[in-house]
């Protein structure tokens, strides 16, 4: 018997009980479905959680005092100055892109009616750029507006909001810190939103730090910025960060200095093993497709023990009757998969007509492997009963009842 013969007989046996093939073939419906879609789901939140990462702040690294350690008491000079942030830029120069730094104070301020505490932060004209701040109307500070000690502020949307209904209403109007009128120049937001844990909250007026400073009794920048020019070199820039601000101050007091390639990394290990934790779960569900395979084919052979005790006495070898029973068992596990493959990638591609602009990436590794195991699992679980088949005593085959 022939490749193509046994094909034949195969699909008329298959077809002769299609509600039982059907169903044990939608256990690999959904296995390959699932290892598919979990692949998938992996892929987008890995992504989306990366970009969320990188989205805080290209190549940044940030650097800020910690404590004076064994040095004795914390005193004025342990402090983030700004002569530190200016020796970082001359000493690091063509290996970053911008310097800045912060420095934090409070107001009170009017808004519908009551006072409400308000967080105002000095920078400079790298601020922005350096913390990937988005303009929603106006402009940034520029450099004359540092340099020559300008009452310029800038407000985050939501204080913009509050404030004047919308953020072009905001632009040039007068506000007031500590006493001294401000005028509007922009509002802005985060690319990423960082929910108050960094220096930015939601309502937020953002000064040049040269004025700022007046307010301050302790010049104190916390934190530092630094934007490194290539990822590369981001751990060479923040080791070197490290060691300007130690040599500019006296021994023992302690520097946080810390990138974001740690963050990046620990994501995408988490990712990595929540892919294949999923996996293993849909591998789970394969395995146990392939029993049913087994289990309904080793019924089968019973139900056609007459049909085999035939088909030998006119001439089929052993070697035809494994051929068709593993042939029917690739079958219901090849069009199981195929379908399964099928609702996989359909998934991810339908979403694509409901929500424009939305990109989910199907991995074709993922539909390979799916591929692969189906014919993988066709193979091994029907090996046990085409063998079975095989084996049978024509004789006793023709017997049977």
């Amino acid at each position: 018997m022939h490749i193509g013969e046994a094909f034949r007989f195969s699909v008329r046996a298959l077809g002769t009980n299609r509600v039982r093939s059907l169903l044990t073939a939608l256990g690999m419906v959904i296995g390959n479905a699932s290892v598919i879609l979990v692949v998938t789901i992996s892929l987008t939140s890995r992504d989306y959680i990366l970009e969320q990462i990188r989205g805080i702040g290209s190549n940044m690294i940030y650097a800020y005092y910690e404590t004076a350690g064994t040095a004795g008491t914390e005193v004025e000079a342990d402090f983030v100055k700004l002569a530190d942030v200016e020796a970082v830029r001359q000493q690091l120069g063509p290996r970053i892109v911008a310097a800045t730094g912060v420095m934090t104070q409070y107001d009170r301020m009017v808004i519908a009616g009551r006072e409400e505490d308000i967080k105002v932060i000095g920078s400079d004209e790298h601020y922005p750029a350096v913390r990937n701040l988005v303009l929603l109307a106006g402009r940034f500070m520029d450099y004359s507006d540092v340099s020559l000690r300008q009452k310029v502020a800038l407000l985050t949307e939501k204080l913009a909001n509050r404030l004047y209904g919308n953020q072009q209403a905001a632009i040039g109007q007068i506000l007031k810190v500590h006493g001294i009128q401000f005028t509007v120049i922009g509002t802005f937001k985060e690319r990423v939103a960082s929910f108050g844990l960094s220096e930015l909250s939601g309502e937020t007026v953002l000064v040049p730090i040269t004025v700022i400073r007046y307010f301050t009794p302790v010049e104190r920048i916390d934190p530092m910025y630094v934007q490194a020019r290539t990822p590369e070199d981001v751990p060479a820039v923040t080791e070197q960060v490290r060691q300007i601000l130690e040599s500019r101050h006296r021994p023992g007091a302690r520097y946080t200095v810390e990138n974001l390639t740690a963050i990046l990394d620990a994501a995408s290990n988490i990712a990595l093993i929540l892919t294949i934790v999923l996996i293993l779960i849909s591998a789970i569900a394969l395995v146990i497709s392939g029993i049913g395979i087994m289990n309904i084919m080793l019924v089968t052979v019973t139900e056609r023990t007459r049909e085999i005790g035939i088909r030998m006495s006119v001439g089929a070898t052993r070697k035809d009757i494994l051929l068709q029973f593993l042939l029917e068992a690739v079958l219901l596990s090849l069009i199981g998969g195929i379908v399964g493959i099928l609702v996989g990638v359909g998934g991810p591609l339908s979403v694509r007509y409901f929500a424009e602009g939305f990109h989910i990436p199907i991995s074709v590794t993922s539909i390979v492997v799916a591929f692969a195991v189906s014919c993988l699992v066709g193979l091994v679980f029907g090996l046990l009963p085409a063998n079975r088949a095989a084996r049978l005593n024509p004789t006793e085959a023709l017997r049977y009842e």
